[in-house]
C-alpha cells in the first residue's frame, strides 16, 4: 500500500538532492569541464569572427590547439632514428599531426610521425595498422616477405640513398677489398649491412664464401667485435666508423656508401588496402615530401631547420642530427622517376635491379623465401606519375662531376680489383657481342652501384709477340671497353682511367706464361674501383 510523505520527509529529500547536485557541480568544475564556456579562455578552439573589430579578446584563441591526437591523423608514418626522414618532419613542422604542418596547410592532410626504433616493434605496429607507412630498405625487404608479403605490400616512394651512413672498417694490414679474402668480417645478416658487404666483395670478384663471416645482431655489435680485436673488418653504421677507427690504432675506413653511392636505398612500405582507400592522400603525402626534399637540398637554412626538427624528434643534439643528414642524399621527384623506371633514358641503378639481385643473393643464403613478391608486384607509381612538380630543384641528381684524368689520378691505388676475362681474336681489339654481354653481367652493375668512384680499366696480354705491340694492343682493348661503357651506360669520359699494361702485369703464378692456361689468365681486363 502506498503511503503519503510527511513534510519533514519532503524537506529531507530536497536537501539531499540539492547537496548531490552541488557536489557534482564542484567535481565537474575541478576537472575544467566548464572552462570552455569562458569567452576569455586562451585554450578554446572556438574563434568568434562575427565582429571584426573585436579581435583583441580572441587573438590567441588557437595558440595551444595545434596538435591533433594520433587518432585524428590521416597518415601515420613509422620512422627510425635516421637522417633520411628529415624532409617529412621538416614539411610537417615536427612529428605530431598539426595545423601548422604544411601537409595540412597545402593539402588539408594530418600526418603523424611515430618513432619506433625497435625493428620487430615497428613491423608489428604496421601489421596491426597502428602505423600506415613503414620504413624499409629495398634490398633487405626480400628477407621480410615471408612475414609481410601476405599483406600485399606496396612501395610508393624512395626516401634517400645512404651516402656515408654505412661503412666498412678494417685493420691496418687490409689495403683493398681483395685483402679481405680469408679474413674474419663482422656484419649483421638480414640487413643492409649484408647487402653492402655482398656488393663490395663482388667488386673484387669475391663472395661471402671467400671470407670468414662473423654474424652479429646489429652493426653496433659489429663495431664492438672490431674494437675487441675479434675480427679484421666490420660493416658498421656512422658514427661508429669514426669512433672505432679512432680507438683501434692503425685501422681505417675502407669504404662507405659515399663511394658505394647507389646500393642502400630507403623507401616506405604501405599496404595495398591503405592505398586503395587513401589514394589521393598518398599522392599528396608524396608531393609534399618531394617539395621538402627539394627545399632542403638547395637551401642551407632549410637544411638547418630540418636538422633542428630531426633532433627534437629523435632526442639528439642538433649537431648530431645534422651529421645524420649529411650521411644521406634526399631523393627528389626526378630521382624517384628514375628509380621506379619511369624514365626510359635512365641508365643508372633502379629499384627493380637492386631488389631482384639481392633477392637471389639472400635466397642463396636461405634468408629470403622463394615465393617472395616481385618488384613489379610491389611498386606503386601512382603518386609519382600524378605529382605536379616542375623546375630544376626537382630534377634527378645526375652524375658526379669528375675532373679530367691526370697522371696522379692514373696512379691512385685501387680499393677493389675485379679481373674479367674478355676474349679478343688474335691481334684484334673490337668488342664482340659476347664480350659486351660479359661486361653487362660482370661489371656494369658494380659501376652503377659505385657511381661516385672512378673506374680504371686495365688491358693485359700474354707474352706472345713483341712487348711494344702488346702494350699498344692492350691499350686499344681497354679503350674499346671504355667506349662501350660511355655509349651504353652514359658514363662520363672523365670517370674512366684507361691503361694498357701489355704483358707487364701477369697473374701471380703465371709470370712465365708457361702454359696455355696461364696465357689465358693473363689475357684479361682488370676493372678497378678508384676513390679519390
Amino acid at each position: 500500500m502506498a503511503r503519503r510523505l510527511t513534510t519533514f520527509s519532503k524537506l529531507l529529500i530536497t536537501v539531499l538532492i540539492v547537496g548531490a547536485l552541488f557536489w557534482g557541480f564542484m567535481q565537474l568544475k575541478k576537472q575544467g569541464t566548464f572552462d570552455g564556456l569562458n569567452n576569455n579562455s586562451d585554450t578554446t578552439d572556438v574563434v568568434d569572427n562575427s565582429n571584426s573589430n573585436n579581435n583583441s579578446n580572441n587573438s590567441n584563441t588557437t595558440t595551444n590547439s595545434n596538435t591533433s591526437s594520433s587518432g585524428d591523423a590521416d597518415i601515420k608514418v613509422q620512422i627510425f632514428t635516421w637522417g633520411g626522414y628529415a624532409p617529412g618532419l621538416y614539411f610537417n613542422e615536427g612529428a605530431e599531426a598539426s595545423t601548422k604542418s604544411r601537409f595540412y596547410k597545402d593539402y588539408g592532410l594530418k600526418v603523424e610521425f611515430i618513432l619506433i626504433d625497435d625493428f620487430d616493434g615497428s613491423r608489428n605496429a604496421w601489421i596491426a595498422d597502428e602505423v600506415d607507412l613503414l620504413g624499409q630498405e629495398v634490398t633487405a625487404m626480400n628477407t621480410e616477405m615471408e612475414k609481410l608479403g601476405k599483406y600485399n605490400p606496396k612501395i610508393p616512394m624512395q626516401v634517400d640513398w645512404s651516402r656515408g651512413g654505412d661503412a666498412v672498417i678494417v685493420r691496418r694490414e687490409i689495403k683493398t677489398v681483395n685483402d679481405l679474402r680469408g679474413q674474419k668480417v663482422a656484419y649483421a645478416p638480414f640487413t643492409p649491412s649484408e647487402t653492402f658487404l655482398i656488393f663490395m666483395l663482388e667488386s673484387a670478384g669475391m663472395t661471402i664464401k671467400d671470407i670468414t663471416p662473423v654474424e652479429v645482431q646489429n652493426p653496433i655489435d659489429a663495431a664492438t667485435a672490431f674494437k675487441g680485436g675479434k675480427v679484421a673488418a666490420a660493416v658498421v653504421w656512422s658514427p661508429d666508423d669514426i669512433i672505432a677507427t679512432r680507438d683501434v690504432p692503425g685501422s681505417r675506413v675502407l669504404q662507405t656508401t659515399r663511394e658505394a653511392s647507389n646500393i642502400i636505398a630507403d623507401v616506405f612500405m604501405v599496404k595495398d588496402k591503405f592505398i586503395r582507400n587513401n589514394r589521393e592522400k598518398m599522392h599528396q603525402f608524396y608531393e609534399g615530401w618531394m617539395k621538402a626534399a627539394a627545399e632542403i637540398n638547395t637551401n642551407k637554412s632549410n637544411k638547418e631547420k630540418a636538422a633542428r626538427i630531426l633532433g627534437q624528434t629523435t632526442g639528439l643534439p642538433t649537431a648530431d642530427a645534422m651529421g645524420m643528414i649529411d650521411n644521406v642524399y634526399f631523393t627528389t621527384h626526378g630521382d624517384n622517376l628514375n628509380f621506379f623506371g619511369q624514365n626510359p633514358n635512365f641508365k643508372g641503378m633502379k629499384a627493380e635491379a637492386l631488389y631482384t639481385k639481392m633477392g637471389r643473393e639472400f635466397e642463396k643464403l636461405n634468408r629470403a623465401p622463394t615465393n617472395r613478391p616481385t618488384w613489379r608486384q610491389m611498386a606503386y607509381t601512382g603518386a609519382i606519375s600524378s605529382a605536379e612538380l616542375s623546375g630544376g630543384t626537382h630534377n634527378a641528381e645526375g652524375q658526379k662531376d669528375f675532373k679530367p684524368v691526370t697522371e696522379k689520378v692514373k696512379s691512385l691505388p685501387a680499393i677493389a680489383t675485379k679481373p674479367v676475362t674478355i676474349n679478343f681474336p688474335t691481334g684484334k681489339f673490337q668488342l664482340s657481342e659476347n664480350a659486351k654481354t660479359i661486361i653487362d653481367l660482370q661489371f656494369a652493375e658494380i659501376a652503377r652501384s659505385y657511381a661516385n668512384t672512378r673506374i680504371r680499366i686495365e688491358g693485359n696480354t700474354d707474352n706472345v709477340g713483341s712487348r711494344a705491340n702488346n702494350k699498344s694492343l692492350s691499350l686499344k682493348r681497354a679503350n674499346a671497353v671504355a667506349k662501350y661503357l660511355k655509349e651504353q651506360y652514359q658514363m662520363s669520359p672523365n670517370r674512366l682511367i684507361v691503361v694498357g699494361n701489355g704483358p707487364d702485369k701477369p697473374v701471380a703464378g703465371c709470370e712465365d706464361n708457361a702454359s696455355s692456361d696461364c696465357k689465358a689468365k693473363n689475357r684479361r681486363t682488370d676493372f678497378q674501383l678508384v676513390a679519390e
